[in-house]
């Protein structure tokens, strides 16, 4: 019973000091309230979407490394693809050096890594041409996966001041009615104040989880950047050791 009575009276008196709020109050409020539902789908999704990219990226990374040639599963049209960063890279890559083969008259859809495809010489400005392509498209996925994540930023940074500029009109109101009605009661002007106080609280509420949901995301980000930028060295560095002699 005493439990029941200590976890309903703080909620009764956040009730109490929601309804006691300004109209300024009440409009911040629901501003970080949307702001704060808005942060949370950011990053429930985004997170879902980082964990599948990262699983599909490992796993292309496993089927990759048992080629026979760099653009073995490119060129096997019945090979699985993904929507996976790493799938993205390894194409573009891939269409690079198909236009390489294709300015030397070669039709790189015709043949395989054991018909002949090994045995093709690159050079070394062909070969930085498959690279740059593969450098871009890491700076386009990387660009891709980054994309919402700095509303988590700005929420964390915006809603404590926010909440704060609640608080100062909240006070300031709370005063300026005291001053008209010349009583200095600690009873009438405590519920003003604790109204404030609460879009204080609110901000603070939006911003921690936004703060540390965007730490996570961007430690995801970077590190499937990493893994990006890595693999399209190896597949530069593969290409080289296949094709110059």
């Amino acid at each position: 019973m005493m439990t029941q009575m200590l976890l309903t009276m703080p909620l009764a008196s956040a009730q109490s000091m929601i309804m006691e709020m300004d109209t300024p109050g009440v409009v911040i409020c629901l501003l970080l309230f949307g702001g704060s539902i808005y942060a949370w789908s950011i990053m429930i999704s985004k997170l879902i979407v980082l964990i599948r990219a990262r699983n599909e990226s490992l796993a292309l990374l496993r089927r990759y490394r048992t080629l026979k040639h760099p653009a073995e599963l490119y060129l096997d049209q019945s090979g699985q693809s993904s929507r996976a960063p790493l799938q993205a890279v390894y194409d573009q890559a891939c269409a690079a050096l198909e236009a390489v083969l294709d300015v030397q008259g070669i039709e790189a859809g015709s043949l395989r890594a054991d018909e002949g495809l090994s045995h093709i010489p690159l050079s070394d400005r062909q070969l930085r041409s498959v690279q740059n392509a593969a450098e871009r498209m890491v700076a386009d996925q990387a660009l891709l996966l980054e994309s919402s994540v700095g509303y988590l930023a700005s929420a964390a940074n915006v809603a404590p001041f926010l909440g704060l500029l609640g608080t100062v009109m909240g006070v300031m109101t709370t005063f300026g009615s005291m001053a008209g009605s010349g009583s200095a009661l600690l009873s009438e002007v405590a519920p003003g104040i604790g109204s404030a106080l609460m879009t204080t609280v609110v901000g603070l509420i939006v911003a921690l989880p936004s703060s540390i949901g965007y730490n996570i995301l961007s430690d995801r980000v970077r590190q499937l950047t990493v893994m990006m930028d890595n693999f399209a060295q190896e597949l530069v560095g593969d290409l080289e050791r296949v094709h110059v002699s």
